[in-house]
Formats: C-alpha cells, sequence, structure tokens
C-alpha cells in the first residue's frame, strides 16, 4: 500500500481551546490531528479555498 507523506505543523493556543478540541475529537472519534484536519478542510471547503491533494503516480500501490 501506498503512503502519503504529511507534514508537521507545530502551533500555540489557549488552553480552553485545546481542551474544547480534544473533547470534539474524542466525541468524534478521532485524534487531535485529525480533528484539526477535519475542520481545516470543513472550512476551506465553506469558503471556496481549494485544497491541493497529493497526486499518486501511476502503479503506486499495485502488487
Amino acid at each position: 500500500m501506498a503512503t502519503t507523506k504529511t507534514a508537521t505543523l507545530t502551533f500555540r493556543i489557549d488552553p480552553g481551546v485545546k481542551e474544547g478540541l480534544r473533547t470534539a475529537a474524542q466525541q468524534e472519534h478521532r485524534s487531535i490531528a485529525n480533528m484539526v484536519e477535519v475542520l481545516i478542510r470543513d472550512y476551506c471547503g465553506r469558503n471556496d479555498i481549494p485544497i491541493e491533494e497529493p497526486t499518486s503516480k501511476p502503479g503506486a500501490g499495485k502488487k
């Protein structure tokens, strides 16, 4: 199976916001990182901001 490279993002937020994020992620059965990605994708989708999706190489992941 082909793997997708990811980028690291480090930032500081208010502890209360972090706790809200942790609670939201827990309710959705997601990791905090995945919850942040879902929220960003949702925001971009609602505001017509395109997100460049990685393209896989032809034949990648095939056996």
